[in-house]
């Protein structure tokens, strides 16, 4: 009875230490719970810890829980996609270019006390990719080059999710908005990590991509430019608290030096280290910085 009670006073001590420490914390930094979100926390984290500041990371929260943390006040800063603030937090359906993306999510949401930073050259949204050889040899740099290819008559088979295929903003649409016509018997729906393996191995020519998979330069893929600018910008961004600004002045250059480091090719290498060469999230972001010279 006795070593019962002794244990349940110390896990009781060791619940309010915790809580004192992420009381005590300058700042909350969060993350979601997929690769890319959680190399972005451990590395903000690591960062600002050596920037001086007492950092509480809270990474692997859902989408919506993570939002609704941080307009709480529970969660200081976190990297968010301007499409997904759009369409999910503000409910805006209208489609806009990258640069109206950003400005409308950053009015709505400091409404709500919420600041968004400088936008990372990071755009995790969906792409058409081919195997980088392939699309050399065929000359395909562009989504405008594809449709060009398909309406002279060129034999192309495609891989999509059928998430993708279905969408009202998906493949439809996208083939409307580059004017060219794919017929069904030309186009494969399988499961998106399917997509990835199907176009490596030859089985199709096309496939649709997430732009910052890490699998995308592990498998030496080109991602077709959307010069016509149909997919929704999802650009990587870190957002923190007005408080937050108002508390540590120097914070937003801080951060925004970060955001400048990040790209589609930067943010897919890091992702690759650690989905495909199975490294630890804490030693990729670590070396990041180190490379960086942030730490």
């Amino acid at each position: 009875m006795m070593k019962t009670l002794c244990t349940a006073l110390i896990a009781l001590a060791m619940a309010g230490t915790a809580l004192t420490q992420a009381q005590a914390a300058d700042l909350v930094v969060g993350g979601k719970n997929f690769t890319e979100q959680q190399i972005l926390a451990s590395m903000t984290s690591q960062y600002l810890e050596a920037l001086g500041y007492d950092i509480d990371t809270r990474a692997g929260m859902g989408t919506a829980v993570l939002r609704q943390a941080q307009e709480n006040g529970q969660v200081d800063v976190y990297w968010e996609y301007t499409g997904t603030s759009l369409i999910n937090f503000n409910n805006v359906s209208e489609q806009l270019d990258p640069e109206a993306t950003y400005q409308r999510v950053r009015e709505l949401d400091a409404e709500k006390g919420l600041v968004w930073l400088e936008p990372s050259a990071a755009n995790n949204t969906y792409a058409l990719a081919m195997r980088r050889d392939d699309a050399e040899e065929r000359g395909l740099l562009s989504l405008s080059d594809l449709a060009a290819a398909v309406n002279n008559g060129e034999d192309l088979e495609f891989g999509l999710n059928a998430e993708f295929y279905a969408r009202d903003d998906g493949w439809r649409p996208l083939l409307e908005a580059y004017d060219f016509q794919v017929g069904r018997s030309e186009v494969s729906r399988m499961d998106s990590g399917l997509v990835y393996q199907a176009l490596r191995d030859g089985q199709v020519d096309v496939g649709l991509v997430f732009a910052t998979d890490g699998r995308i330069p592990a498998f030496d893929f080109h991602v077709l430019e959307d010069d016509g600018e149909f997919f929704p910008a999802y650009a990587l961004t870190p957002v923190v608290r007005e408080e937050n600004l108002t508390d540590f002045p120097d914070l937003a250059d801080q951060l925004n030096a970060l955001s400048a480091l990040l790209d589609d090719m930067t943010m897919a290498a890091l992702n690759a280290e650690v989905d495909v060469d199975g490294e630890t999230i804490e030693r990729v972001a670590e070396n990041f910085l180190r490379e960086h010279d942030l730490l």
